[in-house]
């Protein structure tokens, strides 16, 4: 099922970079030093909002990109 909050994900593994577009704003915010394990949680996660919310939001420093 597609989440409600998570517009798309896109992750590069030598930066421990996990980048989030959010709906409906189309925002995007780069999350920095996330662990691949924790990156491979997120996409098997039942709901991908409820798992960034408590796992990875304000967990990580991050930095506002753009909107789309």
């Amino acid at each position: 099922m597609p989440s409600t909050v998570i517009e798309k994900l896109d992750y590069c593994p030598g930066r421990r970079t996990l980048s989030v577009w959010f709906r409906p704003s189309g925002r995007r915010y780069d999350y920095f030093d996330v662990p691949p394990d924790l990156y491979r949680a997120l996409l098997a996660s039942g709901s991908k909002g409820r798992f960034f919310n408590a796992r990875i939001r304000d967990h990580f420093a991050y930095r506002r990109r753009s909107a789309a």
